[in-house]
């Protein structure tokens, strides 16, 4: 059986292939007794909406892509499956692509993996510079996710610093005084776990804790394996601390079971708290405290300011009338308190 057109939906309807068009374009001067019985044909016919050609017929090719460090980081898959959900209720279609947090993979995909397939790029840069970003001519149009900010591009993240300050304070509340962050970085540079680490030390200096450099456990990666490895080998160097601060979850989960293994009561001797809010702290021995970011809200805000950037790079000559300024948009975020913070405070 031949594929029903649109034809055949507006001859089953009744109507002009032209409101046919109009409903399934989502056009508001339709009225609803027509639109459903439109739809009832489209149904009843399966017709299905050729997206290829409406999106070549605007100089467009539907496809988006979305640049990730690493896919098994649970955050990023977890971070991947919002955004391909709100790109599907655009008609779009995403394409995933892992960097490695490698710069010359990161450049590749900022120029459009040298093709012309991808309308837009979602980038959460980890290798790359500020002056990288600064000339895109010609590049296709890019939101960048995370902390590496550039003025002319638009930008999704939570307030990590604000965020790691807050989840500092409330270890601070519960009467925790040797707190060390695990992945913590020297904080003057432009990366997230610069930023929170910038947080982490604001709090400790507003409860008048001296900052000792020796309380930031560097790790190679932000995996939990490394988060072991950083607090065994702070134990092994004699660190006695009542609280970790971790700049992810992996790492906070990787801290578990080194306290673990080493017979640490958490939180009675040890409160631990994350970023992220995976769903493996939630099944975690015991449930891990986190900070939560809307990552619904950022690929909300991503998908859309992307679209809106793609409609004007494609729009034809005249059609806009003046180009948004770049776009610095902060995400909602919040606290999430589980076992391994709460129950055990210390006055």
């Amino acid at each position: 059986m031949a594929r029903p057109r649109i034809k055949d939906v507006a001859r089953h309807a009744g109507v002009s292939e032209k409101t046919v068009s109009n409903v399934i374009n989502d056009y508001a001067h339709v009225s609803d007794r027509t639109r459903q019985v439109v739809r009832e044909a489209i149904e009843h016919l399966g017709y299905r909406v050729n997206l290829a050609g409406r999106h070549l017929r605007k100089g467009r090719t539907g496809i988006i892509a979305l640049v990730v460090p690493e896919l098994d980081i649970p955050y990023f898959a977890e971070l991947a499956r919002h955004v391909i959900r709100e790109a599907e209720e655009r008609s779009l279609t995403v394409l995933i692509h892992q960097s490695g947090a490698d710069r010359a993979h990161e450049l590749a995909a900022l120029a459009g993996f040298g093709s012309t397939f991808v309308d837009g790029i979602i980038l959460s840069p980890l290798a790359l510079t500020a002056d990288d970003l600064r000339d895109r001519t010609g590049f296709p149009p890019t939101v960048l996710l995370g902390e590496l900010l550039e003025e002319g591009a638009d930008h999704v993240a939570i307030d990590n610093e604000g965020a790691a300050r807050e989840a500092t304070r409330h270890l601070i509340g519960l009467g925790r005084r040797t707190i060390l962050a695990v992945g913590g970085r020297d904080d003057s540079g432009l990366g997230t776990a610069e930023a929170r680490t910038r947080g982490y030390r604001a709090a400790l200096a507003e409860a008048g804790i001296a900052y000792d450099p020796a309380a930031l456990l560097p790790v190679d990666s932000f995996r939990m394996p490394d988060g072991a490895q950083a607090v065994a080998r702070a134990f092994e160097q004699g660190a006695r601390p009542d609280a970790l601060l971790c700049l992810n979850d992996q790492l906070a989960l990787g801290a578990l079971r080194a306290l673990h293994e080493r017979e640490v009561s958490v939180p009675g001797d040890v409160a631990v708290i994350g970023f992220d809010d995976v769903e493996g702290g939630r099944f975690s021995v015991p449930t891990l405290s986190t900070v939560a970011p809307d990552k619904a809200a950022v690929a909300k805000v991503a998908v859309q300011l992307l679209q809106h950037r793609i409609e004007e790079a494609t729009a034809p000559d005249g059609a806009v009338s003046g180009v948004q300024a770049p776009q610095d948009r902060i995400v909602a975020h919040r606290l999430v308190l589980r076992e391994s913070t709460e129950g055990h405070a210390r006055r």
